[in-house]
């Protein structure tokens, strides 16, 4: 059964890991359709969020490959481990807003809980996090404006809990 698959991996903060990490999936076939990487609260460990859809067979071996790889602390998929996540994405969206339309523009922004990151002369950045659901409805009543630009920065995600009793992870997507 194909599906979206939401792997986090804990891996060595150095060059190199993100290539060999992202090549498992190209190598077999695979397109991620976000990926994440940061820094943790420990500066030698990084964080990766991957968002990959497929069968969910072929990447458990995926997944089982990268626990393989020596650069790899930990790898997890929350789309089986655990139903009881946190996810979030970041979204920049710049908007043709004549000084006529910019009072709807901004309350379409308050009504999602976004802000308005940047005012041009005939555009306006709108800065907004949330679940996916929320950003494509948000993306939707900004398009009949004119959307000219739009930066993803993919998944975040963490299980719900106490950081000792599973992992928090976090990795801006």
């Amino acid at each position: 059964m194909i599906r979206r698959h939401i792997f986090y991996v804990l891996v060595e903060n150095r060059s190199g890991v993100l290539a060999r990490v992202a090549g498992l999936f190209s190598a077999r076939g695979f397109n991620i359709e976000s990926l994440s990487v940061a820094e943790t609260e420990n500066t030698d460990v990084s964080r990766m969020t991957i968002v990959v859809p497929g069968d969910d067979k072929i990447l458990d071996q995926v997944r089982k490959q990268l626990n393989k790889l020596v650069d790899v602390h930990e790898c997890h998929d929350f789309s089986v481990e655990a139903q009881d996540i946190i996810s979030r994405e970041l979204i920049l969206c710049k908007v043709n807003a004549s000084p006529a339309q910019r009072g709807e523009i901004v309350e379409i922004a308050n009504i999602f809980r976004a802000r308005i990151a940047d005012v041009g002369l005939e555009t306006l950045v709108i800065e907004a996090t949330g679940e996916q659901e929320k950003i494509k409805a948000l993306l939707k009543l900004l398009e009949p404006y004119g959307i000219t630009e739009v930066a993803r920065g993919g998944r975040v995600c963490m299980k719900r809990g106490k950081s000792d009793e599973n992992h928090a992870v976090m990795a801006l997507a």
